[in-house]
């Protein structure tokens, strides 16, 4: 049976800081739904309302083009291992740009920085828990590095160069934003 709470508790932090991976969602209010896995030690849980996540330099930009047209966010862990649980933060957010005056202090929130492409900032106002039986156990071989070596070998001018040539608009062509991260 789901339950639903107003803000991240004790247990909910403990339980999204112990996962190697979350599935991120948004849609505007035309085109597709996306739905994206995350990993790399990404997320920071700043309070009982308010999460951040460090976006690096992928394929696509669904999520900022998203959100620059409707700030629905949903955030979802599920258990891998002994103890079953689904767990879903819904809010709002937006997305943080290079050029941002908060970039640089929530930047600091991050070890791992390499591909730096946004930050998103989700206010939560539910989340909600439900059982998790249906999940597979799957045991965790640790963190891939691929990305990290592509984004350093791109350096800054051929990451910008790659936002530029792919990143600019969402598969449905809506604006990503990402014009303000090609100036530096």
């Amino acid at each position: 049976m789901a339950k639903q709470f107003e803000c991240i508790e004790d247990q909910h932090r403990s339980f999204i800081e112990a996962q190697h991976l979350f599935f991120t969602g948004t849609a505007a209010s035309d085109g597709r739904v996306n739905v994206s896995p995350k990993g790399m030690d990404c997320l920071r849980v700043l309070g009982p309302n308010r999460i951040i996540y460090l976006n690096v330099t992928g394929s696509g930009n669904e999520t900022a083009g998203h959100l620059a047209k409707d700030p629905r966010m949903t955030l979802m862990w599920c258990s891998f291992e002994k103890r079953p649980l689904i767990l879903r933060c819904y809010g709002t957010a937006r997305a943080v740009h290079h050029s941002d005056p908060d970039w640089a202090d929530l930047l600091t929130k991050f070890d791992q920085t390499v591909g730096a492409r946004q930050i998103y900032d989700l206010t939560v106002d539910l989340v909600q828990t439900s059982c998790g039986y249906a999940v597979p156990f799957m045991d965790y071989a640790g963190p891939r590095d691929t990305l990290t070596q592509w984004a350093t070998k791109q350096g800054d001018d051929g990451l910008r160069t790659y936002w530029d040539a792919r990143n600019r608009k969402t598969i449905d062509g809506a604006d990503t934003g990402i014009e303000a991260n090609l100036t530096e």
